[in-house]
């Protein structure tokens, strides 16, 4: 769990990332978990944008994440999800 002043960190750190990892129709499946998954590990830091064309609430998806990856919710700003986690070979964030 995120203290408020992490959070705010990883907020700032996020504002320059540009590359999204984009959720369209459908559920999170396998494949999509598998690929955030190693991005978490290789960035710890990831933005995931939810198309428009996505009947998926953000929120629900968010928790959805969260739990599938062990990860934690930074931020939710309109379509996009802010997601962290640790990295366990080579942490490069420190909090």
């Amino acid at each position: 769990m995120l203290t408020p002043k992490q959070k705010a960190t990883l907020k700032g750190l996020a504002n320059s990332i540009h590359q999204r990892y984009l959720i369209g129709k459908g559920e999170v499946d396998d494949n999509v978990v598998k690929l955030l998954d190693a991005a978490l590990e290789a960035h710890e830091l990831i933005k995931v944008g939810v198309l428009q064309n996505s009947e998926v609430d953000t929120a629900e998806l968010a928790a959805t994440l969260a739990k599938k990856l062990s990860c934690d919710v930074v931020q939710e700003i309109g379509r996009v999800i802010v997601l962290y986690r640790k990295s366990k070979k080579n942490p490069r964030i420190v909090l």
